[in-house]
């Protein structure tokens, strides 16, 4: 397939990617569309008069033919959506675009991919929510994806850095410039360790209309998108809707209620559209991720600060899931005092108590 004529697709005014699809899926292939008389594209729904003249015209395929001359200059992957490179997470989105323009090392179809989303005006709160976030998921094996924005986003994508996760940023604009600049030295840590994606072709400006389309693609990439803080109105909270439109996992952070960068938390949580986070490490929990030889690792490692009937629970646990009557037979305490004991535990976030009160080590 050509991929000049798939980049020319894209560049057809008033065709979005809905439309490039039928055109796809009636002609085969974008080179078949290119070659369509009129009648044959005018059979298509959504395609009129003016449409149609623009594709029996040559400008969109002079357009796409320096598009591409100057994407290998710079060595920018272009992927179509039926490449096998091309985020199968995003594929499954009816609304996906037709074609991504990509920078990076990540593989963007890695087993697991977090999105963290928040406020541009984040508070010391916020930020020590995405130091702890990436501290906790380091050693999961996940991929952190952001959009490069000021507050939560790049402390997501430099936490990510820091703690040797990779980690995507995903652009309003063209590959050719970087919004905000002042994020620049983040940005290109991030393509030896990550990558920079957009779905907008090189030349496009970092116009206000593209970050909507730019937050689906956030959404649609990853198994779950966590709100960190937001306010009422604003981006995130546009992201975690268009994450629940396509049926994937969402999480927030709560906050205190006067806090105005806590209220899109609280609200998401509130109206049930997305989870309540505590701590990085109900997320690991709740999405049922676990290290390799992790019972063995957590035998050993005993944390400190526990009482000797706390490490003696745990240490239990360290063999394996046990529900409460089994703990207090081989502890020998009351069930009301163990159950003491392991609520301590899970508020100190060492435990967690799973369906007909069953413990395991968190």
């Amino acid at each position: 397939m050509s991929l000049l004529h798939q980049i020319a697709l894209t560049l057809i005014p008033n065709v979005g990617h809905v439309l490039a699809k039928s055109l796809l899926a009636e002609f085969g292939t974008a080179e078949a569309v290119f070659r369509a008389d009129k009648k044959q594209l005018l059979n298509i729904d959504g395609i009129g008069e003016v449409i149609a003249g623009h594709i029996l015209g040559n400008n969109a395929v002079q357009l796409a033919t320096l598009q591409l001359e100057s994407l290998r200059k710079a060595n920018i992957e272009a992927l179509f959506y039926t490449d096998d490179r091309y985020p199968q997470r995003l594929k499954n989105c009816y609304d996906s675009p037709v074609i991504l323009y990509y920078r990076g090392t990540a593989d963007l179809n890695h087993p697991k991919i977090v999105s963290i989303v928040g406020t541009r005006m984040a508070t010391p709160y916020g930020l020590s929510i995405c130091k702890q976030l990436a501290e906790v998921l380091q050693p999961y094996d996940v991929l952190i994806v952001s959009g490069l924005a000021y507050g939560i986003d790049v402390a997501a994508h430099k936490e990510s850095l820091r703690c040797g996760i990779p980690t995507v940023g995903v652009l309003g604009h063209g590959l050719d410039r970087l919004y905000p600049s002042a994020h620049r030295h983040t940005a290109n840590e991030m393509l030896g360790k990550g990558g920079l994606l957009t779905e907008f072709p090189l030349s496009t400006a970092a116009d206000k209309e593209n970050f909507p389309k730019r937050n689906r693609i956030i959404a649609g990439l990853a198994d779950v998108t966590i709100v960190v803080q937001a306010a009422l109105k604003g981006g995130a909270l546009i992201t975690a809707e268009i994450a629940n439109s396509y049926n994937r996992d969402v999480f927030a952070f709560p906050g205190r209620i006067t806090d105005e960068f806590s209220q899109g938390c609280n609200f998401l949580i509130k109206t049930n559209r997305a989870g309540l986070l505590n701590h990085a490490k109900d997320l690991v929990y709740y999405m049922g991720w676990e290290l390799q030889n992790k019972k063995q690792g957590l035998q050993t490692q005993i944390p400190l600060g526990l009482s000797g009937t706390e490490a003696s629970i745990l240490s239990l646990l360290g063999q394996g899931s046990l529900r409460i009557d089994e703990l207090a037979l081989r502890t020998d305490l009351a069930q009301s005092k163990l159950a003491v004991q392991l609520l301590n535990l899970e508020i100190k976030g060492v435990i967690v108590c799973l369906p007909g009160s069953v413990y395991q080590l968190a």
